[in-house]
């Protein structure tokens, strides 16, 4: 997948859905390492603040967690039995 550089989408928003459907994928797994700002960079070609935008992003969307001075990190999924709302007890 590459980014379109000429598109009407925010080149940060592309490649935070790369980065998504590579979750989605297994391609990044739970509790794994996602790419760093650097790799991101060489990878796409992009500067270190647009790579920075599509983590935050990420961030924002619960799809990743960073850790200072360790990276960022597939979150957990959560179950898909878990309830969304919990039942008063009897």
């Amino acid at each position: 997948m590459t980014v379109d550089l000429e598109g009407p989408e925010p080149l940060y928003e592309q490649i935070a859905a790369i980065l998504t459907a590579r979750i989605a994928d297994g391609t990044y797994a739970p509790r794994r390492r996602v790419p760093s700002e650097a790799a991101i960079c060489e990878e796409f070609n992009v500067s270190r603040p647009t790579a920075r935008a599509a983590i935050q992003l990420m961030s924002k969307r619960g799809l990743i967690i960073t850790v200072r001075g360790k990276g960022s990190f597939v979150a957990e999924q959560a179950p898909a039995s878990s309830p969304e709302v919990d039942e008063p007890a009897d």
